[in-house]
């Protein structure tokens, strides 16, 4: 992976789109130590189709503006599970029936739990 100030300043930028747009229940989870997928994956909750694709449509635009651009996107469609693939972070937007459903929070929880501030 990166540079982990890098990938920490990406997830920060993610967060920060994330609440933006009202995402719910925002999670950031470094995985670094545990996989070699990512150093970070953020989880957010969206209410319907359109609050879930309009989250990540913020995320895309905010680190795209910061000169960080998706390297995969899956599920924008559906819009019950978007899944935005930056490399070095992996943000995962959920409406919240496939949130409970997927439950990656359980299944990654080797990795460690960050605040917000401590991105910063």
């Amino acid at each position: 992976m990166a540079d982990l100030a890098v990938s920490r300043n990406m997830a920060l930028l993610a967060v920060d789109a994330l609440e933006d747009r009202k995402g719910e229940d925002i999670k950031v989870i470094d995985i670094s130590e545990i996989s070699t997928l990512a150093d970070y994956f953020i989880i957010a909750g969206g209410t319907n189709i359109n609050q879930v694709q309009a989250l990540a449509d913020s995320v895309q635009e905010k680190l795209g503006r910061a000169g960080h651009h998706t390297k995969n996107v899956e599920g924008y469609e559906s819009g019950n599970w978007i899944l935005l693939d930056f490399g070095d972070i992996i943000v995962h937007v959920f409406d919240s029936e496939n949130r409970l459903f997927y439950d990656l929070e359980r299944i990654w929880r080797d990795g460690k739990l960050i605040e917000k501030e401590s991105l910063k």
